[in-house]
């Protein structure tokens, strides 16, 4: 990729070698195998993806029986994965597929594909398993535990053991967690011949809806998308005070609408902006943990948010408008306010822009990239307003994109007036076919991470662990729900540390999420679903920074030369904001544009009562963002100049006057909650002209408050 197509003197310090180094970060985090076109390897594994897409796109136009469909999808992603990703990191294995690497993608093909290929058989006789049902069944949950080994790390392969160990010796277990137990036979048909477990809801959304949209990403990163988003928002804000730190904030949230990976998000943008933030005055830990900060709430960013927001809609049988538009006041708010918290570290540095003879043309980028917000808008405008299902919506954006990415090259060869050639007509065919590849390529983790998640959701159905995990948090709880959700975020950080974001959240969504409703309403409080499944999805996404683990924070410290604990610690610093975003909105529904809930079945959607008014929804993201600038500039102790330890304390007041007015309002007897607004803006523009006052008395330049 390429930046600043006008101005490559620009990019002295971003030689080829950072690109590739940070791509090799990439690789070596993930342990993917990587094969140049010299090898037969790397064809094979190209038709073998393609085909996958081109079947992903098939089943939209001819839709084929679901179960079927998330067979073949389960095959690809198994075949794929023992291709791509190596038993061990070394030389060994990742130079090249050994013969046991072929004979694990014959079995995970064959088993999964058992589902598909015995679907009727199976449908006449359901329960009533052969031995040969049995050991497919047996072969297929072990080969695919490897590939999750392999493409996930150890953790969800761990968990998903576990639950399998406690379905199995349930009459074993002590008696607070004790259940009747399950046969071999009834597990593995459970888990592998039923839609309950492996085959179940998260792979189905897999199949259904987020192939779709992960290929919508990877098709506008190859048709040139990623490298227009970062020079646009270098040309607008490379300027300002830190301008390549609030660029790489700008641009990271561009790239989550085409990535759900917090490390692609880092390792795409971060290969340009961290040189460029180090070079204005960031120190090393700093610039990777701005970008680490701007990927991981990438994931939160609508239309994709990292592949939740699909499966939040299954689970809640929402529709799946519904959940980008609960969704959008939190992301956005998150958003802006690191870029405030990167203001304000440019204060404290005294750090300037960059000079302007360094960027790109503001007009001339915009207008060469306009046409990659097309199929963006389009995407949004039949899923918004003429309310299509997210894969008919999806399918039809991708079909516009490919023309787009047909005609872009010859149109721009027409325009510079330059010849007409044979590699220039076929230049957009074969973006489409790197596109087409890399999003299957993509799809590995997400759909071995919903396989193995099914594991979980069936033994939940299997066992009954729902109530058995009722009863025990609300024995350490007490019943307490503050402690309820403290205990919930801090079992979704630490799950996330080793789990990607996606098999976090439907392991938490399953287990805790309704435990979380269940005991709010016990204590009173009536909240939509909704609210508890993004608030364990927010903390799920703050694992991707948060040390020992962290593997954004490692990817953006290998580009950065940084210590990654040192970077996690710092972006997790940044990231404390989004940490108390999901309090808010648990306690002040309106943040999601939810006024109120039946209150004999808060969980029920079509008692959901939503805000539609655009001045009260103006309103409520206007003072939460407002509440949120408060926080930042508690978290980091400065706002027109530095803050003393009680200016700290008294930003910190506004937090709960501007992000939950009805309660403080009930609190301080206010007559109206709206009240709680002015009182919270009347404490901000305190503490602005007290410093304002202490700045004059420092005698500063008023050139060091601007932007």
């Amino acid at each position: 990729m390429a930046i600043y197509e006008e101005k490559p003197h620009t990019l002295d310090e971003l030689e080829q070698e950072q690109i590739d180094e940070a791509e090799n970060v990439l690789n070596e985090l993930e342990g993917q195998r990587v094969f140049g076109k010299e090898h037969y390897e790397f064809w094979m594994i190209s038709i073998i993806a393609l085909l996958w897409s081109l079947f992903q796109l098939y089943i939209v136009i001819e839709p084929t029986n679901s179960t079927i469909s998330r067979s073949i999808h389960l095959s690809f992603a198994l075949t794929l994965a023992f291709m791509i990703y190596p038993m061990m990191k070394k030389p060994y294995f990742l130079t090249k597929i050994r013969w046991f690497g072929y004979m694990f993608a014959a079995i995970g093909l064959c088993t999964a594909g058992y589902i598909a290929y015995a679907f009727e058989e199976l449908a006449e006789r359901p329960g009533d398993y052969t031995n040969y049902d049995i050991i497919i069944a047996l072969v297929g949950i072990v080969i695919l535990l490897e590939a999750g080994r392999r493409v996930l790390g150890l953790a969800l392969s761990i968990i998903a053991i576990l639950f399998i160990s406690y379905d199995m010796l349930g009459p074993y277990m002590p008696e607070l967690i004790i259940h009747k137990g399950a046969s071999l036979n009834k597990l593995a048909g459970h888990m592998f011949l039923t839609t309950e477990g492996i085959f179940g809801v998260p792979l189905g959304v897999s199949t259904g809806f987020v192939f779709l949209f992960v290929l919508f990403g990877s098709l506008l990163d190859k048709a040139g998308a990623g490298e227009y988003f970062i020079n646009l928002a270098f040309a607008m804000l490379g300027k300002f005070r830190g301008g390549p730190a609030k660029a790489s904030v700008v641009a990271s949230g561009f790239t989550g609408i085409m990535s759900g990976s917090s490390i692609a998000n880092t390792v795409t943008t971060g290969t340009f902006t961290i040189p460029l933030m180090k070079r204005t005055g960031f120190r090393p830990e700093q610039a990777g943990a701005v970008e680490v900060a701007a990927s991981t709430n990438g994931q939160l960013m609508p239309p994709v948010m990292g592949a939740a927001a699909f499966i939040i809609a299954e689970f809640l049988g929402l529709a799946y408008t519904d959940v980008i538009f609960a969704a959008f006041i939190p992301a956005f708010v998150s958003y802006f306010a690191l870029f405030y918290i990167v203001h304000l570290e440019a204060l404290k540095l005294g750090l300037k822009g960059m000079n302007d003879e360094d960027l790109p043309p503001k007009w001339k980028t915009f207008i060469t990239g306009i046409h990659y917000l097309v199929p963006i808008f389009f995407l949004l405008y039949t899923l918004m307003v003429l309310r299509e299902s997210a894969a008919s919506a999806a399918f039809n954006a991708i079909m516009l994109l490919m023309l787009l990415m047909v005609v872009q090259h010859p149109f721009r060869a027409i325009l510079a007036k330059e010849k007409m050639t044979r590699d220039i007509m076929l230049s957009g065919f074969v973006d489409i076919l790197a596109g087409m590849i890399a999003g299957a390529r993509n799809m590995i983790p997400i759909a071995v991470a919903t396989a193995l998640a099914g594991i979980v959701v069936g033994s939940i159905t299997l066992t009954g662990l729902g109530q058995v995990l009722l009863d025990v948090i609300e024995t350490l709880s007490g019943g307490n729900i503050f402690i309820i959700l403290i205990l919930a975020g801090l079992i979704s950080l630490i799950l996330g540390m080793g789990l990607p974001t996606t098999a976090n959240y439907i392991v938490m969504a399953s287990l805790t999420a309704p435990v979380i409703l269940i005991l709010a309403q016990e204590n009173g409080y009536l909240i939509p679903a909704i609210a508890a499944h993004l608030f364990v999805f927010y903390f799920g996404i703050l694992a991707d920074d948060t040390p020992p683990v962290g593997l954004a924070a490692y990817a953006a410290a290998g580009i950065a030369k940084a210590d990654p604990i040192k970077t996690g610690i710092q972006g997790f610093k940044y990231d404390i904001r989004t940490a108390i975003l999901p309090f808010m909105f648990f306690f002040n529904p309106e943040l999601l544009l939810i006024s109120g809930v039946d209150a004999l079945n808060p969980a029920d959607p079509k008692g959901w009562i939503w805000i539609t008014n655009p001045l009260e929804i103006a309103t409520i993201f206007i003072t939460a963002f407002i509440g949120m600038m408060a926080f930042s500039c508690f978290t980091q102790g400065y706002f027109i100049t530095k803050t003393n330890i009680i200016e700290r304390f008294i930003f910190l007041g506004v937090v709960p006057f501007m992000f939950l007015p009805k309660i403080m309002g009930d609190y301080f007897h206010l007559p109206s909650h709206y009240l709680s607004y002015v009182i919270g803006l009347g404490i901000f523009a305190l503490i602005y002209l007290i410093q304002k006052a202490k700045m004059k008395a420092q005698t500063v330049s008023p050139s060091e408050v601007e932007l």
